[in-house]
């Protein structure tokens, strides 16, 4: 009876602790995975037709154009901040900046949702910038 417990001791031990191991690496995975399943108090907005705001430095006048002129935003976020969650609250900008673009530039569009809300997709994602000529100077 002796031999049963003590023969073999040190396989047995590692048999023992290669088994913890592997049943603790198995149960971060489950719970993992779980934490990433969609929650039932989770929702998906999709906003069409989000007008595009033209963001440049305050000595450029030029009037920029962009086309297309808005763009589809796809909003994810708790159910109670997508219930009370309007479009005007997203904003859809294209910054300028102060390099010079060149005529016809595709230029991404970034988006300022709520804190609570995150921006899922956005359709299309880059926008071309129209840039008109500078106006000469008359000496």
């Amino acid at each position: 009876m002796r031999d049963l417990f003590f023969k073999d001791l040190g396989w047995k031990l590692f048999s023992l602790f290669l088994a913890a191991a592997i049943w603790l690496t198995v149960n971060r995975i489950l719970h993992e995975s779980i934490m990433t399943l969609p929650d039932a108090n989770v929702r998906t907005v999709t906003y069409d037709n989000l007008p595009i705001t033209v963001v440049s430095a305050v000595a450029d006048v030029r009037a920029f154009h962009v086309a297309p002129l808005s763009v589809k935003v796809t909003v994810t976020g708790p159910a109670s901040a997508m219930n009370t969650l309007q479009a005007d609250q997203l904003h859809a900008t294209v910054s300028v900046g102060v390099a010079a673009l060149t005529h016809g530039q595709l230029v991404p569009v970034e988006i300022s949702p709520p804190s609570s809300v995150a921006v899922t997709s956005i359709e299309p994602d880059k926008v071309l910038v129209i840039v008109p000529a500078v106006p000469e100077k008359k000496p």
